[in-house]
């Protein structure tokens, strides 16, 4: 038997795997929204159609994998596991609905306080108990990116936010929440079915079936209420290369989710959000340091030097605890 991975191995892999296909991703995805088709010059704005063959996409190569590797034989979750994938995409609709009522700053406030609220579902949801150095990570890096995408704006009077824009950052936060727990519950429930078993756990291709399947529903359903997939389709049949840039971005979604769902089985979901989170700052920077007359105020660099401090800190937390466990179970 093959030994196992160091845990800074599994680490970096997760951390690389990550960044690597949703920064393709993003690309791909820009082609799909940003450029202009047709004589018209005419835009995609179907994105619940979008979505829907996202998620259906990575159901079905997920099936796959169960198929050609096998279930993990134990007793499942499934509600939790499915509900994950309902509260995901509300989440996801929340968040881009929000951007009509509220500026993109808000917005990004919202979006870089998510790994609050997946704390807060891990604790409530989920059972889940985090040390005092967790609790500093998470307040380091998040406040290090909402200094790093506000250090250099300048306000504008005049401009303000709608309450029902606000309650939509809200309920998506919310969401974010109860995703974040509902991946916890899954866990300690599943171990609670299959008391015998040691190590009772879905599969990574179990849990990215079924959040993805739910996922797709509901983004299939919400499309077809709002007009979206009809719209879409006939979009994609007068220009046949949007769908195929979105089947591409859709297989670098499947490999960007594996790498997701290997992330919170080994390390659990507050971890993910640190690193996705992290992830929008890299991207920035790279789009800051390919352009040579962007430049970074020292508020934003102070924010920076936040989150990579939070960051190392949080890899530090995570290397020297698991090595605790393993003596443990050695002992």
């Amino acid at each position: 038997m093959a030994p196992a991975l160091p845990h800074a191995v599994k680490l970096l892999i997760a951390c690389s795997g990550i960044f690597a296909s949703f920064s393709y991703f993003a690309v791909l995805q820009e082609d799909v929204y940003k450029k202009k088709y047709g004589e018209q010059g005419e835009k995609f704005s179907a994105t619940l159609l979008a979505i829907f063959v996202e998620r259906a996409i990575n159901a079905v190569l997920a099936l796959i994998g169960m198929l050609v590797l096998g279930g993990s034989g134990v007793q499942i979750a499934f509600m939790d596991i499915f509900n994950s994938g309902v509260s995901q995409m509300l989440a996801m609709a929340a968040s881009n609905e929000s951007l009509r009522y509220v500026s993109m700053p808000t917005q990004i406030l919202g979006k870089s306080c998510k790994m609050v609220p997946v704390m807060i579902g891990g604790i409530v949801l989920g059972g889940k108990k985090y040390t005092a150095g967790e609790y500093l990570t998470v307040f380091t890096i998040t406040a290090g990116v909402v200094i790093f995408n506000f250090g250099g704006q300048e306000k504008k009077g005049g401009a303000t936010d709608s309450t029902y824009g606000m309650l939509l950052i809200f309920a998506s936060l919310v969401f974010d929440a109860v995703t974040s727990g509902l991946q916890d519950s899954a866990k300690a429930k599943t171990k609670k079915l299959n008391p015998g078993i040691e190590k009772a756990e879905p599969t990574m291709f179990e849990s990215m079936f079924y959040t993805n399947l739910s996922g797709s529903v509901v983004a299939l359903a919400l499309g077809a209420v709002a007009g979206q997939i009809g719209q879409g389709i006939g979009f994609c049949s007068a220009h046949p290369e949007v769908m195929t840039a979105i089947l591409f971005y859709s297989l670098a979604s499947a490999m960007g989710q594996l790498f997701i769902y290997y992330t919170i089985a080994e390390f659990g979901p507050l971890l993910l959000a640190t690193v996705t989170t992290t992830r929008k700052v890299f991207s920035t920077l790279y789009s800051i340091f390919r352009d040579p007359t962007n430049k970074l105020s020292m508020q934003q660099w102070s924010g920076c030097a936040a989150v990579f401090v939070g960051i190392a800190f949080e890899v530090l937390l995570k290397s020297q605890h698991k090595p605790k466990k393993e003596a443990t179970k050695k002992a």
